[in-house]
């Protein structure tokens, strides 16, 4: 009970309108910076993390859409019709 009663005595709207102040003129270089600060986050994304190539790109593709269809394949193990099509668009593929 002492700590906040020292504190409320503590209290001065000089030092509350300083730090609203400050934290004002924070969020307003945020804002304005903020398509700067953004593609300096990009950057840093790319630097961590390359694209991949169009090749790599593709053979993700097709190695993901090869594992769905085994999935698939494997699921209608007991209907024979729907397997033999899922084969043959495998065999497009």
């Amino acid at each position: 009970m002492s700590t906040i009663i020292s504190l409320i005595q503590k209290f001065s709207f000089l030092g509350a309108l300083e730090i609203s102040l400050g934290l004002a003129a924070a969020v307003a270089v945020l804002v304005l910076f903020k398509p700067l600060l953004r593609g300096l986050g990009r950057a840093l994304m790319l630097v961590v993390k390359p694209k991949l190539s169009k090749e790599e790109r593709l053979q993700r593709r097709q190695m993901r859409d090869v594992m769905m269809l085994n999935r698939m394949l494997n699921a209608m193990e007991g209907s024979p019709s729907h397997a033999a099509e899922l084969r043959a668009l495998a065999s497009r593929a």
